[in-house]
């Protein structure tokens, strides 16, 4: 089989294995932060990430390409096929000087997406003094720098464009488990600075951490609360090995949206 995927084509189709087991969706939606609060400086911040996205995309266009194609062009070039869950580019992407990491890979196309990329922080680039929760787990967590802690996911669509951003359970990444205020702390640290496998979509997901930084935080702090409810609601269990509770926080997107809200806030809070 054959992936039916061209660079220069938009449409991006994904060939399933023979049996895929998905668990449930059962995050609640997280309402959207009031941007309108948030300090002059980081809306400006948000702004200048969202000019560098506009123009990873502007790059990727002038030559029919996108995000997604430029993730998997190499493997499918050589002929490989597309599968769910196996990691693209295979040994994921990862910065040596900021140690942040990254793949893409797909397994939820029953609720609309072509896949998602999952974003990462290994201990050597966390900020002094995190440590992963303490907590009796049946199934040992990695440790010293395989310890790494899940950030946040981007749902991508079969255009190669993002449409939301989630968190997962401890299960579904095979993290250590770092509570929520020091995941944010981590946020910051996240930049992928070189040229492998493509330098537009190392800036745009570096970038999309930064025009998304309130919605991240947002849904992290969700993450939490659905994880202790969770725990408490099902006494006995290792909440963080249960199938049953895959995602934990989700939202959707829509970057050009974003911009224009603000375009009309920045003003706003300039004048005040």
């Amino acid at each position: 089989m054959t992936a039916g995927y061209s660079p220069r084509t938009n449409g991006l189709k994904l060939l399933k294995p023979e049996t895929t087991s998905v668990a449930p969706l059962t995050a609640e939606v997280v309402p959207i932060p009031n941007l309108a609060e948030l300090p002059l400086q980081q809306l400006l911040s948000m702004r200048q990430a969202g000019d560098e996205i506009l123009n990873c995309y502007r790059v990727l266009k002038k030559s029919g390409l996108n995000l997604v194609g430029e993730v998997l062009r190499d493997s499918l070039n050589a002929g490989q096929t597309f599968y769910e869950l196996e990691h693209y580019p295979p040994d994921d992407v990862y910065d040596d000087e900021s140690h942040a990491q990254y793949y893409y890979h797909a397994h939820r196309s029953e609720v609309g997406e072509h896949g998602h990329f999952h974003t990462f922080l290994r201990p050597k680039g966390m900020p002094a003094g995190v440590a992963p929760i303490e907590y009796p787990a049946t199934d040992p967590w990695p440790e010293g720098d395989q310890a790494l802690s899940h950030l946040i996911a981007i749902a991508m669509d079969a255009y190669g464009y993002p449409t939301g951003l989630f968190t997962v359970n401890r299960w579904v990444t095979a993290e250590a488990w770092y509570s929520a205020d020091q995941v944010i702390r981590m946020l910051d640290h996240f930049i992928i600075d070189h040229a492998f496998p493509s330098w537009p979509v190392n800036r745009w997901i570096s970038a999309m951490l930064v025009l998304y930084r309130p919605h991240i935080e947002a849904l992290l702090l969700h993450r939490d609360r659905i994880i202790w409810q969770w725990a408490k609601q099902h006494p006995g269990q290792d909440v963080f090995e249960d199938r049953a509770l895959d995602l934990t926080s989700h939202i959707a997107i829509n970057v050009e949206d974003m911009i224009a809200e603000l375009d009309r806030l920045i003003p706003l809070k300039g004048n005040v």
